[in-house]
């Protein structure tokens, strides 16, 4: 078997064997393809594609590239869930109380972000103390104690993900369906848990901005998952303005423990049910989705998911005092608010506008060693829908320079967009796999 011939018959838009893509990964990893054939390959799989029968064979190979994390001692439903990114997304540091809160084990691998804000475990440092780097043994053991921990990947999972996410990074190849999908599962099947349900989110501060291209994804994923015996779902949810109604790392935090409290905003707290409810259904605690969403809203109206988050807390050692006093999360030198400049009703507030402006203060970064900023962020005071009388505010900037605030308050400014009448807000849920 040679890699130049593989690279031209998928060139042709042949398919590949099992075989086949098993040579190319540990080929890869060996060292015996190198890094220009590999990049080749790539850009004919962008091009060509690949079936879901390729596509479930390379998830299988990325995942067995490294260890597999078994997980049956905690029990017969693990429930594990990946959203593929947004504006505002918090939703894992809401779901993983909850669903432990209802007595399901929930033992969740999250990554720092690339991008405007960072990734979930960036939000966990923002609380001092707080430990991501668990050992398996911690975190196995953690999840039996509480049913909940988040921690950093650690030990030798995925290698082949790696190693293709960096080349994908530099060849213009991330933007491919079957790799994006193959990438996202085999961390999910390598993590060990047997119901996953996807977020895949859709429209301007997502990374498929397209309902055809969000659709496409979620099906892949479902579709990779089922043939590796995992109980899958995927639900397609609006980024066509942000989740919930801040941005940034710890003040997304705060936001996180206000909904935890029940005191959250309606569209994050509505997500975080609708999932943890289709997570609920899986594991054959609940009939239907809206039996599920009612169970699970009597853990956030009695504090027990709140409670639940505050334990996770202390067993990974994070300060309590920013957990009981939240706002310190987001305690910065300089604030600066954005008024409205007319009257009207919100027709538009651009997720990927409101994005940019978070990231110029620090929110965010564009390498994996870049440092970023955890007490900053911006508070959405209205959203699509909302009634606004010039002199309203509309946003309020949290920044740790005059600056950064002014360029922030610029370019926020620009993401809202007034109307005469009325507008409905997007919706929330568009479609369920």
């Amino acid at each position: 078997m040679k890699m130049v011939d593989l690279i031209n018959s998928k060139r042709s838009g042949a398919s590949h064997s099992e075989e086949e893509i098993n040579f190319i990964i540990n080929g890869m990893l060996n060292g015996s393809i190198p890094d220009y054939q590999a990049s080749a390959w790539l850009m004919s799989v962008c091009f060509r594609g690949m079936s879901f029968d390729e596509s479930s064979a390379l998830t299988q190979a990325i995942a067995k590239s490294g260890d597999l994390l078994d997980l049956s001692s905690l029990g017969s439903c693990i429930i594990d869930k990946h959203s593929t990114g947004g504006v505002g997304d918090k939703t894992t540091l809401i779901m993983v109380p909850l669903l432990a809160a209802a007595g399901i084990p929930i033992a969740k691998f999250s990554g720092k972000g690339l991008g405007f804000t960072g990734g979930t475990i960036d939000k966990l440092e923002a609380i001092p103390g707080f430990r991501t780097s668990l050992t398996i043994e911690e975190f196995l053991g953690q999840v039996k104690e509480i049913n909940a921990a988040i921690a950093s990947q650690t030990g030798n999972f995925t290698p082949a993900d790696k190693k293709l996410y960096a080349l994908r990074d530099v060849t213009a190849t991330v933007d491919s369906i079957a790799l994006i999908a193959s990438s996202v599962m085999s961390k999910k099947i390598a993590a060990g848990a047997n119901i996953i349900v996807l977020d895949v989110k859709c429209g301007s501060g997502a990374f498929m901005q397209s309902l055809e291209k969000a659709r496409e994804l979620a099906q892949t994923m479902v579709e990779i998952g089922k043939r590796s015996d995992r109980i899958m779902s995927a639900v397609i949810t609006s980024m066509d303005q942000p989740l919930g109604n801040v941005i940034g790392n710890g003040i997304e935090v705060f936001e996180s423990i206000q909904t935890l409290k029940n005191r959250g905003p309606d569209d994050l707290k509505e997500l975080c049910l609708y999932l943890g409810g289709i997570g609920l259904v899986k594991a054959g605690k609940a009939k239907n989705i809206d039996e599920a969403k009612k169970h699970l809203g009597k853990f956030l109206e009695n504090g027990s998911a709140y409670q639940k988050f505050l334990e996770m807390v202390k067993y990974q050692g994070g300060d309590i005092d920013y957990i009981e006093n939240p706002q310190k999360l987001y305690t910065t030198e300089f604030a600066f608010e954005l008024k409205a400049e007319g009257s009207g009703y919100v027709e538009k507030l651009d997720a990927l506008t409101v994005a940019n402006a978070a990231k110029l203060l620090g929110t965010g970064r564009d390498k994996k060693d870049d440092l970023i900023s955890y007490n900053t962020g911006v508070f959405l005071n209205k959203k699509i829908g909302d009634k606004v009388y010039k002199g309203d505010l509309l946003a309020k900037i949290y920044a740790n320079s005059i600056e950064d605030g002014k360029k922030a308050r610029v370019i926020l400014a620009k993401a809202y967009v007034l109307a005469k009448n009325q507008v409905k807000p997007p919706e929330l849920i568009i479609d369920a796999i």
